[in-house]
C-alpha cells in the first residue's frame, strides 16, 4: 500500500478521538487512558509471541514512546472535560504548527524562515479566536469551575505530540511493532495512577464498547499505520496531509454535540489549518 493510504487511514481514525473523549468524559481520565492504550497495544501481541525482537528497543526510545502516547492523550482528555470540546480540540491541533516552529530547536540542521514566523502568528491567532469564542455562549462541561484553564492541557498535549514526533527522528530506528510496547507501558502506568489517585468506578456495557473502539482505533491502529506511512513516504508530504485531521475532527465533534458551526470556530479552524500548511511549504 502507498504511504498516502496509511496516512489517510490514520487521519480518519484520529478524527474520532475527541468525540470518544467527550462521550466518555464521565470516566476518570487515568482509567480511560490506561484501558484504551492497553487495548490499542493488543494487535502487536501476536508479533511478540513469534519474535521477541518485535518489542526490543533502547530504554531511551521506550521513554520517548511513553512520553508521547501517555502524556498526549491524558492531557487531551483533561482538556475535553474542562473546556468546551470543540475549542479545546482546535487548540490541541496546533501540534502540526508546533512541529514546524520547534523543528529548528529539536532537530540539528533545520532553520526557521520568516514564513514560518508568519505561520506561527496565524496559528496562535486561530487559537486565541477559539478561546474567545468559548466565552460567547459556550459552557464548560458539568462540574468544571471555569472554561479557560482547560485550554492549558490542550496546549500541553499539542506540545507533547509535536516534540514526540520530532524526537522520534533522533533516536535509534525502531520497528512499527514497538508502538504496541509504547501503548502497553503507557496504559499500565495510567492504570497505576488511577489506582492511586482516582476513585474506582464501574463501567457499563456501553462504556466498555466505547473504550474498546477508542483503543482499537485512534489510540491503537492509528499509531501503527501512521508509523508505516512515515517509513514508506515523504514525511513532509505526509505532514501536510495531517492538517486534514483537525478539520475532520472538529466537523465530527460538531455533528455529535449538536452545535452549530459558529463564525469564530470556522475562522479559528481556517487560520490554524492555513498556518500549518504555510509553515510546511516554507523552504
Amino acid at each position: 500500500m502507498p504511504a498516502t493510504f496509511y496516512a489517510l487511514l490514520a487521519i480518519a481514525l484520529w478524527a474520532t478521538l475527541a468525540t470518544f473523549g467527550t462521550a466518555l468524559s464521565h470516566l476518570p481520565p487515568f482509567l480511560l487512558t490506561g484501558l484504551a492504550l492497553i487495548v490499542g497495544s493488543v494487535p502487536s501481541w501476536p508479533l511478540v509471541l513469534r519474535d521477541r525482537r518485535a518489542w526490543r528497543v533502547p530504554p531511551r526510545t521506550l521513554a520517548l514512546g511513553v512520553y508521547g502516547l501517555f502524556g498526549f492523550h491524558f492531557l487531551l482528555f483533561i482538556a475535553l472535560r474542562h473546556a468546551p470540546p470543540v475549542e479545546a480540540n482546535l487548540v490541541n491541533y496546533l501540534w502540526p504548527l508546533l512541529m514546524v516552529v520547534l523543528a529548528p530547536v529539536l532537530l540539528p540542521g533545520v532553520s526557521l524562515r520568516p514564513l514560518h514566523v508568519v505561520a506561527a502568528l496565524l496559528g496562535f491567532a486561530g487559537a486565541a479566536i477559539a478561546i474567545l469564542g468559548a466565552r460567547n455562549g459556550s459552557a464548560a462541561l458539568p462540574g468544571a469551575p471555569a472554561t479557560y484553564w482547560g485550554f492549558l492541557p490542550a496546549a500541553g498535549s499539542a506540545f507533547i505530540w509535536a516534540s514526540y514526533s520530532l524526537w522520534t527522528q533522533r533516536v535509534t530506528p525502531f520497528p512499527t511493532s514497538a508502538i504496541g510496547l509504547f501503548g502497553l507501558v503507557s496504559g499500565a502506568l495510567s492504570l497505576a495512577c488511577h489506582a492511586l489517585l482516582e476513585p474506582s468506578v464501574a463501567l457499563s456495557a456501553t462504556d466498555g464498547l466505547l473504550v474498546a473502539l477508542c483503543g482499537l482505533g485512534p489510540l491503537g491502529a492509528a499509531f501503527f499505520v501512521w508509523d508505516m506511512a512515515l517509513k514508506r513516504g515523504d514525511a513532509r508530504q505526509i505532514g501536510i496531509l495531517s492538517y486534514l485531521t483537525p478539520l475532520a475532527s472538529t466537523a465530527l465533534l460538531l455533528a455529535v454535540t449538536g452545535r452549530a458551526l459558529t463564525a469564530s470556530i470556522a475562522l479559528a479552524a481556517a487560520l490554524i489549518i492555513s498556518a500549518a500548511v504555510m509553515g510546511t511549504r516554507a523552504k
